[in-house]
């Protein structure tokens, strides 16, 4: 059976506080078989033989629509994906120190107008988005608090929702489900 990770928007900021219970609950609902929250309640992983992503999609936009009373963003990628995001290496080259190599995730490729403005510098901040492949963004931050901005800028300049993850959540999640 397949194993897919879906990645919340908004889940446990802003005032909204899901516990993982609820969303394990919710999933399992939903027929989802092994469903387990993984660091954050924002990234949930369960077993599915239904394999149409749309579907699957939809499926849990609409449960958790009726369990927490608002709209969560829903992204999911199999594991597969996760790991041709982990041997694309976006980051390589870039210095460490200091830095978070950062993934925003989208539901579809951003425009190649888009990606033709790459790299760039986040206005009134040292981060940047430094690639784009597939669905994902990549952009590095540099600490002070810029760790919250590739996500509102992608979705500001794009006009779309996103979510953004760390690389090693990426990492992490693909070792340990893979």
């Amino acid at each position: 059976m397949p194993i897919f990770v879906v990645f919340l928007r908004g889940i446990n900021v802003g005032g909204h506080i899901v516990k993982k219970e609820t969303l394990q609950e919710a999933f399992g609902a939903l027929g989802f078989q092994n469903v387990s929250t993984f660091k954050q309640s924002g990234n949930v992983i369960f077993e599915s033989n239904t394999t149409d992503l749309e579907e699957l999609k939809g499926k849990i936009e609409e449960k958790l629509r009726s369990t927490l009373s608002y709209d969560v963003a829903v992204f999911i990628r199999t594991i597969p994906q996760l790991k041709g995001i982990i041997d694309l290496d976006p980051f390589k080259g870039q210095d460490k120190a200091g830095t978070s190599f950062l993934v925003t995730l989208l539901a579809n490729p951003p425009p190649a107008a888009f990606r033709s403005q790459l790299p760039l510098t986040i206005p009134k901040s040292t981060a940047q988005i430094i690639s784009s492949k597939g669905r994902e963004v990549f952009s590095l931050t540099h600490g002070g608090g810029e760790g919250a901005l590739p996500n509102p800028f992608v979705e500001s300049k794009l006009k779309v929702k996103a979510t953004t993850r760390n690389m090693n959540i990426i990492g992490e999640i693909s070792e340990k489900f893979g």
